[in-house]
């Protein structure tokens, strides 16, 4: 590799957390991003680290997979995810942003980075090494035939979006504030649906009109983004014992606990706005008004983003990368966030930090940090290289994928505690070797 300043494509979570890991250990970046010059039908705005689907990362609970991979994260000094710590809104155990706030505090930090250039350009084909493509799962065009030519034939599969709704316009006599077992206070909006409301609803849901999507396109959807109208035509209890399952919810207002409850999770930092959680959606937008209206409480919602659905690329990951995201077949460039195989918006941002620190360390003649399958950022990682089965899809992290340990105690929440323990004491280390 002749030249040392690192070429970076999208300036999406991946990208934006992989130019940060480069430009802080002293790296030159040049951060390449298609914005404001063209959108893909998915962004609303020209702000970096734009969330698309939702506004929440998941868990903050060390016992899930998703709340280890932020914390292992924050050790590493990750961009994302301070980001998302300081634009924090109530969402119970779980942590959510200010969807605007939080890409405007990106968007002003990697600017501001005195070692990375923004380019506003659209790539067309591969950039020499180094480099790091990190262009999202819904990259096409040049670049895409670009990136086939070399690795293969990229696969695809169907994303899906919730819709947001005011607060102002819901009917808040029909809605309680709650958490699911009282984890972080009132945190949610509840609406309660009782058996006939619940019914009715499933069987409008079932027979409402969807979005037609391109007649070239056969839609494979990604089980963890499944829209509800998909989920609901698999039987009418579904949604029951998914996300519209009632455990650990009372209404106050009701004598029996409520046979399924819709929740409403805050949206921005002044909570003027809600997602529906669990309702990615390609309904047309009448239908969504209608059909969402029967839910309790929502008959009068203003919607300000109706749910939608995109295709998403992602490649053949297996046997082309190594576990740093690096292709194998060409050292100095690596892949990076949802085009990897990797789902999810920390899950996007842990493969750029991954892809970032190891190019630093590669550029600076350092020695290679050997995360390991026993932490969620290496395990991802190992998933994306060398699944070995025969149907390759995206993965959200969880510890089904983290190596296990030795006599795991039989209780779940303890095994993974211990689990979550040895994570961090391995991050303590790596953490402190590369100071």
């Amino acid at each position: 590799m002749k030249n040392d300043r690192v070429t970076v494509l999208g300036a999406g979570l991946a990208g934006c957390e992989a130019a940060f890991q480069l430009a802080e250990r002293g790296i030159a970046v040049s951060l390449v991003e298609m914005r404001p010059l063209r959108r893909s039908p998915a962004h609303k705005t020209d702000l970096f680290g734009e969330l698309v689907c939702s506004n929440s990362l998941r868990s903050d609970r060390l016992q899930n997979g998703a709340g280890l991979l932020k914390e292992e994260m924050r050790r590493m000094g990750s961009l994302i995810v301070s980001s998302a710590d300081e634009t924090r809104v109530p969402a119970g155990g779980a942590l959510a942003v200010d969807r605007q706030g939080f890409a405007r505090l990106v968007t002003e930090r990697i600017r501001n980075h005195p070692n990375i250039t923004v380019v506003e350009a659209e790539a067309e084909t591969l950039p020499e090494p180094p480099a790091i493509v990190a262009t999202g799962p819904l990259t096409d065009g040049a670049l895409l035939q670009s990136i086939e030519a070399f690795l293969g034939e990229g696969l695809h599969f169907y994303d899906a979006a919730a819709p947001v709704v005011t607060k102002e316009s819901l009917d808040m006599s029909r809605v309680f504030e709650a958490s699911r077992y009282d984890r972080g206070g009132s945190d949610y909006l509840n609406c309660a649906m009782t058996r006939e409301e619940y019914f009715a609803f499933v069987h409008a849901l079932v027979a409402a009109e969807t979005a037609e999507l391109h007649a070239f396109e056969t839609p494979k959807v990604f089980e963890g983004c499944m829209p509800v109208e998909v989920m609901a035509k698999r039987g009418d209890m579904t949604l029951a014992f998914g996300p519209l399952k009632p455990v650990g919810l009372y209404d106050p207002r009701m004598e029996e606990r409520p046979f399924a409850v819709v929740q409403l999770r805050q949206d921005d930092a002044a909570g003027t706005l809600y997602n529906i959680v669990g309702f990615q959606t390609n309904l047309k937008f009448g239908e969504q008004r209608r059909v969402f209206g029967m839910i309790p409480g929502l008959q009068n919602a203003e919607f300000v983003r109706y749910g939608v659905m995109h295709r998403n690329t992602f490649l053949n990951s297996p046997g082309k990368l190594d576990p740093w995201y690096q292709v194998k077949a060409r050292e100095g460039l690596y892949f990076a966030g949802q085009i990897t195989g990797v789902e999810g918006y920390i899950e996007s941002a842990a493969s750029g930090m991954v892809a970032g620190i190891d190019l630093a360390h590669k550029l600076l003649g350092r020695p290679r940090v050997d995360f390991t399958a026993r932490t969620a950022l290496g395990a991802l990682g190992h998933y994306v290289s060398g699944y070995s089965g025969k149907d390759f899809q995206p993965m959200n992290i969880s510890f089904g994928i983290i190596e296990g340990i030795s006599n795991p105690p039989r209780n779940k929440q303890e095994r993974y505690t211990r689990i979550a323990e040895r994570s961090l004491e391995w991050i303590g280390k790596i953490v402190k070797d590369c100071k």
